[in-house]
């Protein structure tokens, strides 16, 4: 939707059914494990004219994670891990974006068992094209990690071998579409 202030600012919906946001672990230290969140919502708002006048939010139903595991699910669902109980969403909400249209990044507040920290994620911007339906949408790709145990996430298991079960590093692969409004 363009905005009074701008000609240039356009608001996009994240449209759930075309967006994977996946996190991936390691486990045992040998094996990567992969999971999504199947349930969110997002508002992008897109300024043509200056990058930094843009802006990312995003919601993730912390309950509808999926590993294909369903034992495993819910221990990441317990108290141990994301406490979906007490803390039903994870969020982001960028503070800075700095780069141009095709490749930049995007810096916020990831917010996961009530506890907010900075991330930066690598984006690209994957392209745009009119629908069937008469809309517009754009696809944009994002990649970063985190430390987990800055989230409060600290269950884990030291391994007879040396390592722990659980690796600390946690890395987000987002492919995300998103309609025009307006």
């Amino acid at each position: 939707m363009t905005t009074a202030a701008t000609e240039t600012r356009t608001t996009w919906t994240i449209d759930p059914s075309h967006t994977t946001v996946e996190f991936v672990a390691k486990h045992m230290m040998i094996t990567t494990v992969k999971g999504r969140f199947a349930e969110l919502t997002g508002t992008i708002v897109a300024d043509e004219s200056n990058i930094a006048d843009s802006s990312v939010e995003a919601t993730l139903q912390a309950a509808s994670l999926d590993t294909r595991s369903e034992q495993r699910d819910a221990h990441l669902r317990s108290p141990d891990f994301l406490d979906v109980e007490n803390y039903p969403e994870v969020t982001f909400k960028s503070t800075a974006i700095s780069g141009t249209k095709e490749s930049f990044k995007v810096t916020g507040d990831l917010t996961i068992r009530g506890v907010t920290r900075p991330i930066t994620l690598d984006a690209t911007f994957e392209g745009e094209g009119k629908d069937p339906w008469g809309g517009t949408r754009a696809s944009f790709s994002a990649h970063g990690k985190f430390d987990r145990r800055d989230f409060g996430l600290t269950w884990n298991v030291a391994l007879e071998t040396g390592g722990i079960l659980v690796s600390n590093e946690v890395k987000i692969n987002i492919e995300a579409q998103a309609v025009l409004q307006g």
